[in-house]
């Protein structure tokens, strides 16, 4: 039997290589404005990288802009995702009493949360242990789609493979945000759909507690961005302050 066992093995081929997995573990924030401009905000308490915050930006222009805080996170998030300019520069975020200040670059956002809903306690009830699993997410995506926009899995830039594992959720009730000295107006659905990648933040503006899971292509690309990593998290990167949101 074990004879037959290793021609049925040697039938099918190597195997292939398993592909390291990358974990960040954080918030989305997802943010329209009445001047058209749509805000995605990353706060990672735990990630590859050490504690990091980045900001997306699409203009009503379509015009997609990423922020982020050093040039190791910059070259991962633009590889990931899909924008017309990258700018590095210190992207700090505060929470404080459901209160969320951001100040990146030219951008500067002040927003508020209100209480969950039932969306966001059954999504407190999933595990880490679920949240991070590719099966699961993928098996969540489903019904994600009922809400317009939201994947939990997809490909993304270089051949990586993206799963999400939502588990909280509050809205946004009020914002107001100012880029390059303009006022953009006061809090709007997130509409149209913003394309950095596969998916997009829930059109009703929310913050989202997530587990987001990179999978990547190939060993010269995980020994590339292993190696970044490393760099990462020697560099000096604005680490998240205030209490956890919810």
């Amino acid at each position: 039997m074990i004879p037959c066992l290793r021609s049925f093995r040697r039938l099918l081929g190597p195997r292939r290589p398993e592909r390291a997995r990358l974990r960040f573990h954080g918030w989305i924030a997802g943010i329209g404005t009445s001047a058209g401009t749509r805000v995605v905000v990353g706060y990672w308490v735990r990630s590859p990288f050490g504690p990091f915050s980045d900001v997306m930006l699409e203009r009503a222009s379509g015009e997609r802009l990423l922020l982020a805080p050093s040039r190791e996170t910059a070259d991962f998030i633009a590889r990931t995702y899909t924008f017309d300019e990258v700018r590095i520069a210190p992207v700090a975020v505060d929470v404080a009493e459901g209160t969320w200040t951001v100040a990146a670059a030219s951008l500067t956002l002040r927003f508020t949360v209100g209480r969950r809903g039932l969306l966001g306690h059954l999504l407190r009830a999933v595990p880490d242990s679920l949240a991070t699993r590719p099966a699961w997410c993928a098996l969540m995506d489903l019904p994600a789609r009922l809400i317009p926009g939201v994947r939990t899995h997809g490909m993304a830039g270089a051949g990586r493979r993206e799963y999400y594992g939502a588990q909280d959720l509050l809205p946004v009730t009020a914002a107001r945000a100012a880029f390059q000295g303009t006022d953009l107006g006061l809090l709007a659905p997130v509409e149209p759909a913003v394309r950095f990648g596969f998916g997009s933040a829930p059109r009703k503006p929310a913050v989202v507690r997530i587990i987001t899971t990179v999978v990547l292509e190939g060993k010269a690309g995980s020994d590339t961005v292993k190696a970044a990593v490393n760099r990462g998290r020697a560099s000096t990167v604005h680490r998240p302050t205030g209490t956890w949101p919810g």
